[in-house]
């Protein structure tokens, strides 16, 4: 009889393309998204958990890449004992299955509707650097109205919030555009009915904040070489049909009243064009009264992403200080959040135009940025450690940890082989614990504890002369009764 083939062992290692998160980074993410969370209530705005699984049905074609509809899900079929049903699929972002909340619950919910949601979300793209399958997003979202003022609100809020979580102002700036100036834009082109040529446009336009006004201007008539050498075909328009465009990007000045004014300029006799610089003298001028100026708030033609999304309105904001890359080059950190007006995505379920609009922030980039800035600790401090000197005495060490967590001190006993107490320093040293506290047969007998500063011990470790070790000494001798007192005294010091 033939040996039974061994059962490989499978592999311990992540799935390409995703990342696994350990305790200070769920922690920081999870005190992030509660200040989040606690602005967009002030905000008037209800939280919503929708499900994690849509159909793709419902999901339908509003990838933000337009060119492979569906294909950046996860998604799989159905299967029952009598035929294959529904195509089910990873939500790949928070907005589409709003779009499905609101269509099926329209006639409970108020309009219009304010909600928020946070929650992870799955792309299945090729992976690259700081670029995974799986990352959280946090989005607020009004439905229901067709009000500048809706916009303005978001935008509002949207420098509310990073100045919450600690980007202060000077270091970011929201950003404020509108995809109808570009469809007037797109009219004064002659392109106003042609669906390719307009798509092959807007195309382009996403590539301004990587290419330039002059790759753009390249790009629409005879094509330019890239970084690469290789030619890129251009869209084939005169220099004279460009010409709208390059305006467009390019009609940014010092003040709102006269980026306005060139925006007018390149919309010609656009209606369209008009309507959509009308809103954004709206939307100017409800910020205004709000007390949101131009250094935090501001009109800026050049936000182009995702217009090819969106109806009306565009903002973005963006981190404006400077970081080294990993080539240790000099970069702005960029954008940490985007959005817009969306009329048509509730369309698709009630036949009706429902107007929308919200923004959505990248829970990741916002916390490397707090990182870069230092307004987030690089090593999140660990629990307090009561080692364990006698196994015996184990209620009496969890008396003390009790003591502690009561007074809202964390704390831990350690549970590991306490024969070496060396080990348990270790283990200390390894959750970064600020103190360690210590009662053996004589401690307990004399009624004291020792109590161990283990931040201020690997200070006077590193640099500290004798003399100055014994002048500052990182343990201290306190009777059993003043343990919460003592720890909360150090504490307080380490901070």
């Amino acid at each position: 009889m033939a040996k039974p083939k061994k059962q490989p062992r499978p592999k311990a290692i992540t799935p390409k393309g995703f990342r696994d998160y350990f305790g200070q980074e769920v922690t920081q993410r999870t005190e992030m998204l509660r200040a989040i969370a606690d602005v967009y209530h002030r905000y008037g705005f209800d939280a919503l958990e929708s499900s994690a699984v849509e159909t793709v049905e419902a999901l339908g074609k509003f990838l933000p890449d337009v060119d492979r509809p569906n294909e950046g899900v996860f998604a799989w079929q159905e299967v029952d004992d009598n035929d294959k049903g529904d195509w089910m699929a990873l939500r790949y972002d928070l907005t589409a299955p709003l779009a499905r909340v609101y269509a099926q619950h329209r006639n409970d919910l108020p309009t219009p509707y304010r909600r928020y949601a946070m929650g992870p979300v799955w792309r299945n793209e090729k992976p690259g650097p700081g670029r995974y399958r799986q990352f959280y997003q946090c989005d607020a979202d009004t439905v229901g109205t067709a009000s500048m003022a809706a916009d303005a609100e978001i935008c509002a809020m949207l420098s509310d919030t990073l100045e919450t979580v600690g980007i202060p102002r000077g270091d970011y700036l929201v950003r404020v555009n509108n995809r109808k100036v570009l469809n007037g834009v797109l009219e004064a082109m002659g392109l106003g009915e042609d669906a390719a040529a307009r798509d092959n446009v807007l195309r382009t336009i996403d590539k301004f904040d990587k290419v330039g006004e002059q790759g753009v201007r390249e790009l629409l008539t005879k094509g330019r070489l890239d970084a690469s050498g290789a030619f890129i075909d251009g869209v084939g328009l005169s220099d004279d049909q460009a010409e709208p465009v390059i305006a467009f990007l390019t009609s940014k000045a010092a003040d709102a009243a006269r980026t306005l004014a060139n925006l007018r300029a390149a919309v010609g006799d656009s209606k369209i064009g008009a309507d959509g610089i009308a809103e954004l003298e709206q939307i100017g001028a409800l910020l205004d009264a709000g007390g949101y100026g131009v250094d935090r708030i501001e009109i800026d033609p050049s936000v182009v992403r995702g217009l090819g999304y969106y109806t009306g309105p565009v903002y973005e904001a963006e981190l404006t200080f400077e970081i080294f890359d990993e080539k240790g080059r000099k970069r702005q950190f960029g954008s940490v959040s985007g959005g817009g007006r969306y009329d048509d995505l509730v369309k698709r379920f009630t036949g009706q135009e429902v107007p929308a609009t919200g923004i959505s922030i990248g829970v990741d980039r916002l916390l490397a940025a707090l990182r870069e800035k230092g307004r987030i600790a690089a090593q999140a401090t660990g629990p307090v450690v009561v080692t364990v000197m006698d196994r015996d005495r184990m209620a009496d060490y969890q008396a003390m940890v009790a003591e502690l967590r009561n007074a809202g001190i964390r704390a831990e006993v350690y549970l590991g082989n306490p024969k070496n107490f060396g080990n348990q320093l270790k283990y200390a040293d390894k959750r970064n614990s600020p103190i360690a506290v210590i009662e053996g047969g004589d401690e307990k007998a004399n009624g004291i504890v020792q109590i161990k500063d283990l931040i201020l011990g690997a200070k006077i470790a590193e640099s500290a002369t004798l003399e100055e070790w014994k002048e500052r000494p990182s343990q201290f001798e306190v009777p059993r009764g003043d343990l919460v007192a003592k720890v909360r005294e150090i504490l307080d010091s380490q901070d």
